[in-house]
């Protein structure tokens, strides 16, 4: 559908890079106007560049709530409203090989970005939208926040938190006509995965994270990797009106896998081939 978000004011934080800027740069080509939040001014003032007066691009820390405020502030400000609110920016935490070994050193910035971020851009957001007839806010958490497993515990743990707090602030927000919905990706290539690394030769960190791709596409029911554009697709139907009559779901874009692990079956032999 062209022009779906027409007339629409968005806040992407995270929006940068990687899924936060694959849901910029399909928001704008639906008709929204955008807010681009991200701590990367360079990679920020560059997207907003390309794709015109239609984005507009404030660095913001989303650890800090005065910062979180003023997004909506500078939305409502610059565009006259806020109709949609993203709240993406999230970070990893160090990979370790045992939990015993885990001095939980990341504990509060992991904590301050990936949960406090987002109740603040909820809460924020969200009395903006309350006396301006509703709005929808979308949350991103991850796979790792519904399904146990080990290697970044505080970082599912804050994912998990995520799950909780939308489905919460739905029931909550529905009153006002606000919309509260999670994405959950996975097995979606982006920066992120890095930071999950302590500090190695770039040849090692790369060898690291392909070992936890290929994991990844093991366990995966579909075969094909999913893509930043995947997660916007999602976040797009969320965002409009397709979906008015849906709040406090918690999407995954996971290509089935927390449906299950893959079942890998031989193809059939054709007659030609058993003769």
């Amino acid at each position: 559908m062209a022009n779906e978000l027409a007339g629409k004011v968005a806040v992407v934080t995270g929006g940068a890079s990687g899924i936060g800027r694959g849901i910029v740069e399909r928001f704008v080509a639906e008709g929204a106007r955008v807010v681009i939040a991200d701590r990367d001014g360079e990679r920020g003032s560059d997207l907003a560049a390309e794709l015109g007066s239609n984005a507009l691009f404030r660095t913001a820390d989303v650890a800090d709530q005065e910062q979180v405020g003023a997004l909506v502030d500078v939305a409502v400000e610059h565009f006259g409203g806020l109709h949609i609110m993203v709240n993406n920016a999230g970070i990893s935490g160090t990979m370790h090989n045992r939990f015993l070994d885990d001095d939980l050193a990341d504990f509060d910035k992991i904590m301050a970005v990936n949960v406090l971020g987002v109740m603040a851009g909820t809460r924020d957001a969200a009395r903006h939208m309350a006396s301006h007839g509703g709005g929808s806010i979308i949350n991103l958490t991850s796979i790792g926040g519904i399904q146990a497993g080990g290697g970044v515990m505080t970082y599912r743990a804050s994912k998990s938190a995520v799950i909780q707090f939308t489905k919460s602030a739905a029931i909550e927000l529905a009153h006002y006509e606000v919309r509260v919905n999670a994405i959950a990706p996975g097995n979606i290539p982006t920066p992120l995965l890095q930071s999950a690394s302590t500090e190695t030769e770039s040849a090692e960190l790369k060898r690291f994270e392909e070992r936890i791709r290929e994991t990844m596409r093991a366990d995966r029911p579909l075969q094909r990797e999913g893509t930043p554009d995947d997660v916007a697709e999602a976040a797009l139907y969320l965002a409009g009106d397709r979906s008015r009559y849906v709040t406090g779901v918690v999407l995954p874009v996971d290509g089935g896998t927390v449906a299950g692990k893959a079942i890998r079956r031989r193809a059939k032999r054709t007659e030609d081939q058993t003769n």
